[in-house]
């Protein structure tokens, strides 16, 4: 009987908290890795982690750059010859009035946040297997919007109309998703105002931050089988501050 093939997953922002334990959980499943970033040093501090390049590929990646997705995807072809599963977790979180917003931070948050999901599975989507799953990393805010964070809210907002678009597009191959965390204890946390922090804690019927990996642990259901007939969902993991 011939081996089975190991299956491969593509992760964005993999030097963040959560990607980091939607890796560590895809590793338990022997999934080989490809874990892309901007910030080479902490991304190639965890890979280090997870084996090497025969199982874990480290790749500096732009994701506000179609040429850094499309080497992303050459390197994939040419390691694994094709992707199962794609996680796209890159992201940029600014606190910012709407005074505050210039063309620039506008344009930056829109490049990050909502271009950089769509040139990578664009880049990646000749790889993809058949019964291959995408999820996108969505947001609370671009459910409900968000107070100072107009830019950021808006480009989630778009990532959960993309994935909708691509479930319809890309089907029957390919299943495409998205988690919309609420409030989670991680690094891009830190720019938000204590007082509406703790509100927003107060208002949450679970009383607390949610973990990077309770993230994980749902973005590893939805690149499962037990997942299989789920496709153009947004999956709110929010402890009840938002119910949809």
């Amino acid at each position: 009987m011939p081996q089975q093939r190991q299956q491969v997953a593509v992760i964005t922002g993999a030097a963040g908290e959560i990607s980091q334990q939607i890796a560590l959980l895809f590793s338990k499943r022997n999934i080989k890795l490809v874990l892309t970033d901007i910030d080479e040093t902490s991304l190639g501090r965890f890979a280090a982690t997870l084996g090497g390049e025969s199982d874990c590929l480290a790749i500096r990646h732009d994701v506000a750059k179609m040429e850094d997705a499309e080497r992303v995807a050459e390197s994939c072809r040419g390691a694994f010859g094709q992707v199962d599963y794609i996680v796209n977790a890159a992201g940029l979180y600014q606190h910012l009035s709407l005074a505050e917003i210039g063309e620039e931070d506008w344009r930056k948050s829109m490049a990050i946040n909502l271009d950089g999901v769509f040139f990578t599975i664009q880049a990646l989507r000749p790889l993809l297997s058949k019964g291959s799953s995408i999820v996108n990393i969505a947001s609370l805010a671009g459910q409900r919007g968000s107070l100072n964070h107009t830019p950021y809210a808006t480009a989630k907002g778009g990532v959960l109309t993309l994935t909708r678009s691509l479930a319809q597009e890309l089907a029957p191959r390919t299943r495409v998703n998205a988690i919309s965390p609420g409030l989670i204890d991680t690094r891009m946390m830190e720019s938000l105002d204590a007082a509406k922090r703790q509100a927003m804690i107060s208002s949450t019927p679970l009383q607390r931050l949610g973990r990077p990996d309770e993230i994980a642990s749902v973005v590893d259901f939805l690149c499962s089988d037990a997942a299989s007939f789920m496709t153009g969902e947004s999956l709110q993991v929010n402890g009840g501050l938002y119910i949809n």
